[in-house]
């Protein structure tokens, strides 16, 4: 929950920042459109005037940006499953209309003025001035909407971008045709216009196809291959299946399907999908991956582990399973638990079933045999055992185990009333270097003696420790 609102913490701070970044590109755009348009008609120059109309056209292209930018990050909804991130794409290609728009008016006026011949340019320092003064804000919005533009992922403040660095192109090139007309040469001025015009129409080519491919969900380039090999670093993944990635208003949002061994539990399953988000995250911070693991067989799963996984899926209890190799063949035997009140016709279709799905698991040449132990489904209710019980119990258990060699130390006796019988606990030690198949078969031994004294036991319970510890 807590990483889960961290992203959606930074995710709003990312959103404001688009947002800021946007209402002041207006700002700019306007008060360039206002000093460019009044010189330009001032002097004349067709250059100037027409960098002046591409500020307009700015103008509406940012206030368009900065409503693209608010309604693409609402939430998504009934309507729009993936959310409304390509409203910035489609804001960013109507940009690039409004850029082939102008270039074409540009270009047709710079063409007539040059067979016409017309030449009407009168240059000043207050043309100048302006220049250089719409050249410094058009390279601080160009250098301010590119950072927010990279670190949001934002198409729509990579096209604001994209126009003030034509418009600090455009500007150069003004400010050296009113420089040309000064030393005499005025048709320099519509040459350049249309020189501006051509500058114009290949940058809004070059953002026109980059728009196209993230409406047509093209791949970001080198972005499967990062998340591919950030999957791959996450302890669990067996195979990265495939990875699918599309651009969405400043982030990537994408599928992964990775394999994972069958063997494990479901928790763990949901851990290794944590981990590949974290990983993913770390990788691309503004992305989002839905993720799925599909379990599969290993080549080093062993037959207990199969049995145990089919008994696991079948939500029935299995221990003590056994697994032989006679003369070529295969044989599992196993006990399986069922609850000790249903009928025998009962608990063994049960065991039936899981005998059955094992068989279809490894081969119908492989011998399967279960043993039906009863298990206890409720609580055994009940109550310490009188002192005397207790203390008859524990002296059977210090004598029984007084005859088995490998035992020694019975402690801890706890000796419980239930309505099916005694339930017996205690601790004992062992030799630490003892194997614990050894170990167990010596604890049952003593438990099979103490019930033969005591046949009221229900059940006992004994831990074995090792002998020296503390």
């Amino acid at each position: 929950m807590d990483q889960a609102a961290d992203r959606q913490a930074e995710r709003a701070a990312l959103v404001k920042r688009k947002e800021r970044a946007a209402l002041w590109s207006i700002v700019a755009s306007v008060a360039i459109t206002l000093a460019k348009g009044a010189v330009g008609l001032g002097t004349g120059s067709l250059a100037l005037i027409s960098d002046a109309a591409h500020s307009l056209l700015d103008v509406a292209s940012t206030t368009m940006t900065w409503l693209a930018v608010r309604a693409a990050d609402k939430p998504a909804d009934e309507q729009h499953h993936y959310g409304h991130g390509k409203l910035e794409s489609l804001a960013a290609l109507a940009e690039t209309a409004f850029l082939f728009l102008l270039s074409g008016i540009v270009a047709w006026e710079g063409v007539r003025r040059l067979m016409e011949g017309e030449a009407d340019v009168r240059p000043s320092w207050l043309a100048v001035g302006v220049l250089v003064g719409a050249i410094a804000v058009d390279a601080w919005r160009w250098a301010a909407l590119k950072r927010v533009a990279r670190e949001t992922g934002s198409d729509a403040l990579d096209a604001d971008a994209l126009h003030f660095a034509a418009d600090l192109v455009n500007s150069v090139l003004v400010l050296g045709a009113l420089g040309l007309a000064a030393l005499g040469y005025p048709q320099a001025d519509a040459a350049v216009a249309i020189g501006v015009s051509l500058f114009i129409a290949l940058a809004g080519f070059r953002l026109a196809r980059r728009t196209i491919d993230t409406l047509l969900d093209t791949a970001p380039e080198g972005v499967a291959e990062r998340v591919r090999d950030a999957v791959k670093s996450v302890p669990g993944v067996v195979e990265v299946d495939s990875v699918r990635a599309r651009p969405m208003g400043g982030r990537v949002m994408g599928e992964v399907r990775v394999r994972v061994s069958r063997t494990l539990p479901l928790d763990r399953v949901t851990a290794i999908k944590a981990g590949i988000d974290a990983a993913i995250h770390r990788e691309l911070p503004h992305s989002e991956f839905t993720i799925t693991a599909n379990p599969i067989q290993l080549d080093d799963e062993t037959i207990l582990e199969r049995v145990m996984l089919i008994a696991a899926h079948l939500r029935v209890p299995v221990h003590h399973v056994t697994v032989q190799e006679i003369e070529g063949r295969l044989s599992v035997s196993f006990d399986v638990e069922v609850d000790g009140r249903i009928a025998l016709s009962a608990a063994h279709a049960l065991a039936s079933r899981v005998e059955s799905a094992i068989q279809d698991e490894l081969g119908p040449t492989v011998e399967v045999e279960s043993h039906i132990e009863p298990l206890e489904m409720d609580h055994l209710k009940g109550r310490e055992a009188d002192a005397r019980t207790a203390a008859a119990v524990a002296l059977a258990l210090a004598e029984a185990a007084s005859g088995i060699d490998k035992l020694t130390d019975v402690h801890g006796v706890r000796v419980r009333e239930t309505p099916s019988g005694l339930v017996v606990n205690y601790h004992c030690h062992a030799p630490p270097d003892l194997d614990v198949a050894t170990v167990h078969a010596c604890v049952d031994e003593l438990e099979r003696r103490v019930r033969t004294q005591h046949p009221e036991i229900l059940r006992v319970i004994g831990h074995a420790e090792p002998a020296g510890r503390e």
